[in-house]
C-alpha cells in the first residue's frame, strides 16, 4: 500500500495523520511541481537575429512565473525544463559537440548563469536537457577515434571493421560507414549521432564531470536524459536492456551525491509496462507516455471509460510522484492538432493533466493551443507572443515560420479573455502548486453515472480534492457519482468550490466511508471543469 493510502487509513482509524504528511519531508520536486519544456530557440528572440536565446528566455522569466505568490497574471510553473542548449550543429540541438559550452546561437555560458540567478529569484528549478547516449558526429573525440588508430577514444564508440548484420528497433540503419576509414560505427538514431559506449568506464566518468559541471559550475538542478531505453544494448536487444539499468543506477547515484536536492527525469518512450524496472534507485522519475495518450484520448473521444488503467498502473508499481504525466511533447504532433483545434476539449485535457499524480510536464504554448505537425521542426515553432510582425517573437525573420493560428492563438489575445486557454492553464497550474491534494495526493477514481464524465479524488492524508470533468459536448444532468468502501471519512461535507464556480451539493458519508449516488452539481456543462475541496472538519 503506498503511504498516501496508509495514512488516509490511519485516518479512518481514528489515528491522527498530521504527523505523516509533511511536505517539508518530501523532495521539493515531489509535491506541487509543475514543470514547463521550453525550446530556447523558440521561445523569444532578444537581440534580432530570428532565432530565440537565453537573454530572451530571460527576459519572459516573468510570463512563466513572476516570483509574486499572490499574482496570477504568470502561469505559475515553478520548475523549466530546457530542450539542449550544448554546441551543436544542428538546430534542434540533440547532436552534441561541446557539452560544457552553451550553443552559440542561444548565447554564453555567462548568459544561462544569468538565467539560472533570475529564474531561482522567482522560485523556478531549472533542468536541462542532457543528452549521453550519442555525442554529433562532429564531436572532437568522435573525429579523433576515427582519424586516429590508437585513439584512445576509439573505445569510447562502438566500430566494427566491416558491417554488422541487423537494423534498428523501428528498421534504422544503425551501422554507418566512417568518413574517413574503411569501418563502420553504431549510430541507433542517424548516422550524426554515434553513439557512446557505456561498458567503458572512462564514458560512464565523462558522463559523471558533464553532470557535475552543469550541477556545481552552471547551478542547475537537475536534468532530463534523453533517450535512456537506448543507452546500452544487450546483442540484437537495444532498447530497454538490462544493462541499462546499472549505468542509469551508477549515475544517479553520483548526481544524489554531488547535488543531493536535484532532480532527473528521463525518457522511456515505451509502454507503462516497461517503466517499473527504473526503479527504486535510477532516475527520480520518467515520463508517462501512456497516461499522455490516456489524456489526450478522453478529451478526444469524450469518454472517460479508458482514461484511469494506466495512471492506475503507474500509481500501483512505481513509488508515489515518481512519475510524469503530460500531454505532448516536443517529439510528438501537438495536442491541439490532436485534439482538431477544440479549444474546449484542450481545456478538458488540461484540467485532467494537471489534476493527476506525478510532476506534470506542459510544452510551451500547449496553454496557448499552439497547434503543429510533423515534421519536427513544425512541432517547435516559434512561440507566439503577439498579433504584430512575426508574433512578438523576433523583430527579425523567425528562424521557422510561423504556424496559421498565430493571430488568434497568442498570448496577447488570450490575456485579455477571462475564458481563454490561456487563463484556464493559469488557473489550474496555480491552483496545483497551492494544493498538497493536488500536488501529492493519491488518485482515487470514482464511478459516475455516465462515461461521459470523469470523477476521482486526490487525497492527502487529510487533504481531499475531488475533480469532475463533463468530457461530453452535451449538458450532463444529474450525474451520480459512487465510491468504494472507506475513501473518506465518516461525517458531513460541504464541498468548497476551488475551479469551476459551480456550488456543490452537500455530501454525507456514512461509518463504511463510501460515497453513495451523490449529485454535487445538478447540471454538468459540456466539456467543464470542476474541482472542489473536501477536507473533512475544514
Amino acid at each position: 500500500m503506498k503511504r498516501t493510502a496508509a495514512v488516509f487509513a490511519a485516518l479512518l482509524a481514528g489515528v491522527p495523520a498530521a504527523a505523516h504528511t509533511q511536505a517539508a519531508q518530501r523532495p521539493w520536486w515531489s509535491h506541487n511541481t509543475v514543470c514547463y519544456e521550453v525550446f530556447v530557440r523558440s521561445f523569444y528572440d532578444s537581440d534580432g537575429d530570428g532565432i530565440g536565446d537565453l537573454n530572451g528566455l530571460t527576459e519572459k522569466l516573468d510570463y512563466i512565473n513572476d516570483g509574486d505568490a499572490a499574482s496570477r497574471r504568470d502561469l505559475g510553473a515553478n520548475c523549466i525544463w530546457l530542450m539542449p542548449i550544448a554546441e551543436s550543429p544542428s538546430y534542434h540541438g540533440y547532436d552534441v559537440v561541446d557539452y560544457y559550452r552553451v550553443e552559440r546561437d542561444y548565447g554564453t555560458n555567462d548568459d544561462f548563469k544569468r538565467l539560472v540567478a533570475e529564474a531561482h529569484r522567482r522560485g523556478i528549478r531549472v533542468l536541462v536537457d542532457l543528452v549521453l547516449n550519442h555525442s554529433s558526429s562532429d564531436h572532437p573525440y568522435f573525429k579523433q577515434a576515427l582519424i586516429d588508430p590508437n585513439s584512445p577514444y576509439r573505445l569510447w564508440y562502438g566500430l566494427s571493421p566491416t558491417k554488422p548484420e541487423g537494423r534498428g528497433p523501428w528498421g534504422q540503419e544503425i551501422w554507418h560507414r566512417s568518413y574517413n576509414r574503411d569501418e563502420y560505427y553504431f549510430g541507433l538514431f542517424v548516422r550524426e549521432m554515434p553513439d557512446l559506449d557505456y561498458r567503458n568506464p572512462a564514458v560512464r566518468r565523462e558522463a559523471q564531470n558533464i553532470a557535475r559541471y552543469w550541477l556545481q559550475d552552471m547551478g542547475v538542478d537537475g536534468f532530463r536524459l534523453d533517450a535512456v531505453a537506448h543507452l546500452t544494448e544487450d546483442g540484437p536487444v537495444m532498447k530497454n536492456a538490462p544493462s541499462v539499468h546499472p549505468v542509469l543506477r551508477e549515475f544517479a547515484a553520483y548526481v544524489r551525491q554531488v547535488a543531493p536536492n536535484s532532480f532527473t527525469v528521463g525518457e522511456v518512450m515505451d509502454s507503462t509496462g516497461s517503466l517499473p524496472a527504473y526503479y527504486p534507485d535510477q532516475l527520480d522519475s520518467h515520463f508517462a507516455f501512456d497516461a499522455a495518450d490516456a489524456l489526450i484520448n478522453a478529451a478526444r473521444s469524450g469518454s472517460a471509460r479508458a482514461l484511469f488503467p494506466a495512471i492506475m498502473r503507474l500509481q500501483r508499481d512505481i513509488p508515489a510522484q515518481r512519475f510524469s504525466p503530460f500531454l505532448r511533447n516536443h517529439d510528438q504532433t501537438r495536442a491541439m492538432t490532436d485534439l482538431r483545434g477544440d479549444f474546449a476539449k484542450g481545456r478538458v485535457a488540461a484540467t485532467l493533466m494537471l489534476t493527476m499524480p506525478g510532476i506534470p510536464f506542459m510544452y510551451y504554448g500547449e496553454e496557448i493551443g499552439i497547434t503543429g505537425d510533423k515534421p519536427d521542426p513544425r512541432l517547435r515553432t516559434p512561440m507566439q507572443w503577439t498579433t504584430g510582425p512575426s508574433a512578438g517573437f523576433t523583430r527579425g525573420l523567425p528562424w521557422e515560420p510561423l504556424q496559421p493560428d498565430s493571430l488568434t492563438a497568442n498570448v496577447q489575445v488570450q490575456d485579455a479573455d477571462a475564458a481563454s486557454l490561456l487563463n484556464h492553464y493559469r488557473a489550474l497550474v496555480h491552483l496545483r502548486t497551492s494544493s498538497l491534494a493536488l500536488g501529492a495526493g493519491e488518485l482515487v477514481p470514482l464511478t459516475a453515472s455516465t462515461d461521459a464524465v470523469a470523477a476521482y479524488l486526490r487525497r492527502d492524508g487529510a487533504r481531499v480534492a475531488l475533480v469532475l470533468v463533463n468530457l461530453g459536448a452535451t449538458p450532463a444532468a444529474g450525474v451520480t457519482i459512487s465510491s468504494a468502501d472507506r475513501v473518506l471519512p465518516a461525517g458531513r461535507y460541504a464541498p468548497a468550490t476551488l475551479l469551476g464556480g459551480a456550488t456543490a451539493a452537500a455530501l454525507r458519508v456514512g461509518a463504511d466511508g463510501r460515497i453513495r449516488g451523490w449529485i454535487p452539481v445538478p447540471t454538468l456543462a459540456p466539456m467543464s471543469s470542476h474541482i472542489l475541496d473536501l477536507t473533512p472538519g475544514r
